[in-house]
């Protein structure tokens, strides 16, 4: 079976906790969140990525988030497009196959971190998740976080196979990712920006949409702007990327999602509250995102 290729926005979602010792998950506060943000435009979600904090929690509660935002979205055209992956291969499968038991309609899966496979053993990972898991599947490039850049060739590689229709591209490389991008584009398979900084420059040369930080804070505004690219309107979308251009450099001005969660408190949209060892925003660094979030507080472009 040939799947879609996942195109638009799609929110890599914040997970918020309770106010308790554990941190524990608060499923009614991200059930609310995950339908905000679909009623806000965007083409559906990504939970438990790292941006919902996936790395401290338990494979239980991974799933038991996944459980959640496809049940609050069960009544939406949206898909819930689930984080996974791991560096032991075994336990990427067993992951995998459990945010498939869980509803998710596609998955992005990280590549394996600290221990640096070569590009042999990379390919074969994912294959091997790839053959096992019948659900669309998006490779996610993202060096900054694991250490070692998925090789072009592949990401080329794994193109043709039926079940990875996608690439999420976060290493900041437009050399790589136009090769990656060149080298596809035959493919039923696309490129996803996974920096909103880059969004723009992704989709001018091909990518198909964003994995965006973003959109948990400005769901409408990004998607009219990644509309805007999918339909070649580029005035339109050059005029939303510089409106939104200082928010994106202010939810990276600390480790990711540290800023973002504190932007969601700001909005009200639920607390800042993170596992350690992730720590809140210094005064300097809140009052620059406060500041941020007020110049955008005018109405949302309409979609």
């Amino acid at each position: 079976m040939t799947h879609d290729v996942f195109r638009g926005t799609y929110p890599a979602m914040t997970t918020p906790f309770h106010d308790d010792e554990h941190l524990s998950i608060d499923f009614e506060t991200l059930r609310e969140n995950a339908r905000r943000l679909v009623e806000g435009g965007v083409d559906g979600v990504v939970p438990v990525g790292t941006t919902g904090e996936s790395a401290t929690m338990t494979h239980d509660e991974h799933v038991e988030v996944i459980e959640a935002t496809v049940d609050a979205l069960s009544d939406y055209d949206a898909p819930v497009v689930a984080g996974a992956g791991s560096n032991n291969t075994r336990e990427a499968l067993d992951l995998a196959q459990r945010a498939a038991d869980a509803g998710a309609d596609g998955l992005l899966l990280i590549s394996p971190y600290y221990n640096i496979p070569e590009p042999e053993g990379m390919e074969a990972h994912f294959r091997a998740i790839a053959d096992a898991v019948d659900l669309p599947q998006i490779i996610y490039n993202v060096p900054g976080r694991t250490g070692r850049n998925i090789a072009v060739e592949t990401a080329v590689n794994l193109a043709s196979h039926e079940n990875v229709v996608g690439y999420k591209a976060a290493s900041g490389d437009m050399n790589r990712i136009c090769e990656v991008i060149e080298r596809t584009r035959h493919e039923n398979f696309g490129v996803l920006s996974g920096d909103d900084a880059m969004t723009l420059p992704v989709m001018a040369t091909g990518g198909v949409g964003t994995i965006s930080v973003a959109a948990n804070v400005e769901p409408s505004r990004t998607s009219v702007m990644v509309n805007a690219l999918l339909n070649d309107e580029m005035d339109r979308a050059r005029e939303l990327h510089y409106e939104l251009g200082e928010l994106f450099r202010a939810l990276f001005v600390r480790t990711n999602p540290i800023p973002v969660k504190e932007a969601c408190e700001i909005r009200a949209y639920h607390n800042g509250r993170m596992r350690s060892p992730l720590n809140r925003l210094g005064e300097e660094d809140l009052a620059y995102l406060r500041g941020v979030l007020a110049d955008l507080e005018a109405p949302e472009a309409e979609a």
